[in-house]
């Protein structure tokens, strides 16, 4: 497998180690300057792309080029943005997730699921901590938790609280961060109810979970025909069962 990085930070460098020890060649890590050499890159058989929003508009180009499948788990996309990597699926297979943790796949599915019930006698508040390095708040995991369970947005998503607020309504949902030390990541939704309270959380000890599902997922995704995924139809559906095209 020959696999093309684009952003060589901490994540880069964890992503190339756990290819590495898959046998895959990594043909170029590129990050700042580099980038433009995605213009003439040749083709691979997997791109993987852990940078900045930034680095759109060469990725599209790079894969329109050259048919290449993309994993993103850049986070900080405005909605005009994913709707250019939805779109990017049309030449080739696009996978596009917030977070690479197998468990956090698993919670967003049963968020997915049973979030009507628990909407329904409920009132969510979600907590998100990161290290202090982080640089978009809420984290881009929060967002995908807080979509899964409110799908439609149903609930006024509130950014925290200062003052005299007056009572909770019950068509609001905290989302609160927490920023310090070297935390990899830890989502905490609470469901506060009459008399009781339901928590469900997810904690990761090291950033290299998410390296480890990104590779995973990246050689499920080589296999697939065009278009754009999700982690969970990636990790849960067979292929196929995936319905094509769904870009």
């Amino acid at each position: 497998m020959k696999l093309v990085l684009t952003g060589y930070g901490k994540m880069g460098r964890l992503i190339e180690e756990e290819a590495q020890k898959k046998g895959w060649e990594v043909l170029a890590a590129l990050d700042g300057p580099d980038l433009g050499r995605l213009e003439d890159l040749p083709s691979a058989d997997l791109v993987i792309d852990f940078s900045h929003p930034d680095t759109l508009k060469p990725l599209e180009g790079y894969v329109r080029r050259t048919r290449t499948p993309l994993l993103s788990g850049t986070t900080g996309y405005s909605e005009a943005q994913l709707e250019r990597l939805r779109q990017l699926g049309a030449a080739a297979p696009v996978l596009y997730s917030a977070n690479y943790s197998l468990g956090v796949a698993l919670l967003r599915r049963m968020l997915e699921r049973f979030g009507p019930v628990l909407l329904e006698s409920f009132e969510p508040e979600l907590v998100e901590k990161h290290h202090r390095q982080k640089a978009d708040a809420p984290s881009g995991t929060a967002v995908l938790l807080a979509d899964a369970l409110d799908p439609d947005r149903r609930l006024r998503r509130v950014y925290g609280r200062e003052g005299f607020c007056g009572e909770r309504s019950q068509d609001e949902m905290g989302l609160f961060s927490v920023r310090g030390g070297t935390v990899a990541g830890e989502h905490t939704l609470y469901f506060f109810g009459q008399d009781e309270t339901l928590s469900l959380a997810h904690s990761a000890a090291s950033r290299r979970i998410f390296a480890v599902g990104a590779v995973k997922a990246a050689a499920l995704l080589a296999k697939r025909s065009p278009g754009f995924y999700t982690l969970d139809e990636i990790l849960f559906l067979p292929e196929k069962e995936m319905p094509y095209p769904n870009a």
